[in-house]
């Protein structure tokens, strides 16, 4: 099979699961098994049930959590605000936008990508209402240091960790605190339910508001169709959408769940501690690279494999990876470069000079380590090519 940078990794046992659905349930909507997937994800994660709102798409969490925020915010003068890092997918935009908010694009740290808490207090406003640190392929970087500065501005948190189910913060599991964490769960995360995605709350109304929201806000229709009924007198006192996740898509991510820890946990770290060696013994050798930085005390599960390639030579090695057969992506062209949002007017020199470096690797649960191993040596050829043959 050709490389791949990035795939599903699915087998009988969900083929199997989803023809039970079909065959058996009969039932292809929000039911028992998005019940069943929602109790189990809570339990991974030690929460309650009622804190865990299951949808169809991550950005589909993340726009229900900042509209929960909202609806809560008592603020004033304007479309309310929620700070956001422009490098990342612009989901993490759109969502804002969907809620009736404003994305206020802030700089990256350019060791890891990650939320600039400094740049960020400078863009703070009266209207501002929440802060959204992504947690970059899957790293957490100083995340207790977002809440703290969250509690002093009085602020909301809304994390967005599509990269980094199954990691853990300073002992602590993502998602098992904190205030509205967002996963997703599309084909390529680190565990999929096709698609889909969940929001955990960690305020009661927040998740009622959201649980409702993801059924057209028909008050309490979850419960009622986790018992297998139906809401037949509805009410509805505002604006929803039609986010719920199916029973297909939960009986997939029930699968995909029981084997993270067995299975995909285990072998993005060991092919990401095979990057990290390799990589570094370029980075040593001057070859023109830089790896981004993670905490020592945080258990990182890696979603992607994005490394700096400097001196201006970004495209040249991209090119010659392609000649070898090896896919490359970047994550992520800046918000701010993008025409909806604002098409340059705003200077964020880190995150700029970030996606003129960032060029992201081939990982999954797929590869092999001889993989990772062939792909770090025709990375060598290809920084010592655009060197001009004379990177040591």
């Amino acid at each position: 099979m050709a490389l791949r940078l990035s795939r599903s990794i699915l087998g009988e046992a969900e083929a199997a699961a989803v023809s039970r659905v079909i065959l058996e349930d009969g039932y292809l909507g929000m039911g028992n098994e998005t019940r069943l997937f929602e109790e189990e994800l809570a339990a991974y994660l030690g929460v309650e049930p009622a804190q865990i709102i299951s949808v169809n798409t991550g950005t589909a969490a993340l726009h229900l959590a900042v509209d929960a925020v909202a609806a809560q915010s008592r603020a004033t003068g304007g479309a309310a605000e929620v700070l956001v890092p422009s490098l990342t997918f612009v989901a993490s935009f759109q969502a804002v936008t969907a809620a009736g908010c404003v994305p206020v694009a802030c700089d990256v740290l350019p060791e890891t990508g990650t939320l600039d808490l400094k740049d960020a207090e400078k863009r703070l406003t009266s209207r501002t209402i929440a802060v959204m640190p992504v947690d970059y392929a899957g790293n957490p970087w100083h995340l207790n240091e977002v809440h703290d500065f969250a509690r002093r501005k009085g602020l909301r948190v809304v994390e967005d960790a599509a990269h980094a189910f199954g990691g853990r913060h300073h002992g602590r599991k993502i998602g098992s605190f904190g205030d509205m964490v967002c996963f997703s769960f599309d084909g390529i995360k680190n565990i999929t339910s096709g698609e889909g995605g969940c929001l955990v709350a960690f305020d009661a109304e927040a998740a009622r508001l959201a649980s409702d929201a993801r059924l057209l806000s028909v008050a309490d229709d979850a419960r009622q169709r986790f018992a297998g009924s139906r809401s037949w007198d509805p009410d509805v006192k505002r604006q929803g959408w039609r986010y719920h996740m199916s029973n297909i898509m939960a009986a997939i991510g029930r699968v995909q769940l029981s084997r993270l820890e067995s299975e995909f946990i285990p072998a993005r770290r060991r092919l990401a501690a095979l990057y990290g060696e390799r990589l570094g013994e370029l980075a040593a050798r001057g070859a023109g690279l830089a790896l981004l930085r993670t905490d020592p005390d945080d258990f990182i599960v890696p979603h992607i494999l994005p490394v700096r390639i400097l001196g201006g030579r970004k495209d040249a090695v991209k090119a010659a990876l392609a000649g070898e057969g090896i896919p490359t992506g970047v994550h992520y062209k800046p918000n701010h470069l993008l025409s909806f949002f604002g098409a340059g007017a705003l200077r964020l020199p880190v995150a700029e000079q970030l996606y003129a470096e960032l060029v992201t690797l081939p990982l999954h649960p797929g590869l092999s380590l001889q993989d990772v191993e062939n792909i770090c040596a025709a990375l060598g050829r290809a920084l010592q090519a655009a060197d001009g043959g004379n990177a040591r």
